[in-house]
């Protein structure tokens, strides 16, 4: 069902109509990855046409790797559109889950994502309000912003937003922690760097 909601470039629609949100990266890409990669028998049903399902996921999942990372502006800031924003940098989880499982694009070292996502946190954690009174994370992107939070949205929700921190469950010899911190593509961009133009992917 979900290959028939996949729309391109390594993006799936968000249902039978596409939606523009980050629900790639909170539930579809991070399960599809986990299913074939833990049971692509399932995944594959299995019926010969299916065969290269699994192989298609990881594919997929690699550039959207590269798209999220593409997101993550000089200073921290991310583009906040669609439903469930109040999850805050979560929104990244699966960037993060390509850093732990190692299916980031090769343009990317885990240096450049870990300086990427670390720069994410620390603008989001910088806001006043984040915390209430008792320390417990408020419905908001930057600080306490009840009214972006859909009515399902509750506090416990917001604790989405540590899916970002997969990578903690690598060891620190991985490049991920080993690698020296460098400037991820848009500081790159921003700061004159030589840059290698990004390119759709194709099947």
């Amino acid at each position: 069902m979900l290959d028939q909601w996949y729309v391109g470039d390594g993006i799936y629609g968000d249902g039978t109509s596409f939606a523009n949100d980050y629900y790639n990266s909170f539930v579809i890409q991070p399960m599809l990855v986990d299913l074939v990669k833990r049971y692509p028998v399932i995944a594959t049903n299995p019926q010969p046409q299916d065969l290269t399902f699994p192989t298609k996921v990881m594919a997929r999942g690699t550039r959207f790797a590269q798209l999220q990372e593409l997101l993550i502006n000089t200073d921290g800031t991310y583009p906040v559109y669609g439903r469930l924003m109040c999850y805050r940098f979560g929104c990244f989880q699966h960037l993060a889950q390509a850093a732990l499982q190692g299916f980031l694009p090769e343009t990317l070292s885990g240096g450049q994502v870990r300086s990427a996502l670390t720069a994410v946190m620390k603008k989001v954690l910088s806001a006043p309000d984040t915390f209430d009174k008792h320390g417990f994370l408020t419905v908001g992107v930057y600080g306490s912003q009840p009214t972006m939070g859909e009515p399902e949205i509750n506090v416990g929700s917001c604790y989405l937003c540590l899916g970002v921190m997969l990578p903690l469950g690598l060891s620190e010899i991985t490049s991920f922690w080993a690698d020296p911190a460098t400037d991820w593509t848009a500081k790159k961009i921003w700061s004159g760097q030589p840059v290698q133009r990004d390119q759709a992917y194709q099947e």
